[in-house]
């Protein structure tokens, strides 16, 4: 499986099973050196800033997004 795959699948999850997934995810990086920890983030701003610079329409707005988050944790 790839990881859009693997993206597809755990986004089905209910939110306590993705929730208990990021918090593996998360632990799992406690593992990495300093180093790994901003290549990784490098890599990921650098993906999502050439995704938004390839399609701006499927940028949003902070506030619309924090909107968002507060009403599924609710």
């Amino acid at each position: 499986m790839n990881l859009p795959e693997l993206e597809t699948e755990a986004l089905k999850l209910p939110v306590a099973e993705r929730a208990r997934l990021a918090e593996k995810l998360l632990e799992s990086l406690d593992e990495l050196s300093e180093e790994d920890h901003r290549r990784l983030w490098t890599e990921e701003a650098t993906r999502r800033d050439a995704e938004l610079y390839a399609d701006p329409s499927r940028g949003r707005r902070a506030e619309d997004v924090f909107r968002d988050a507060r009403a599924r944790l609710r």
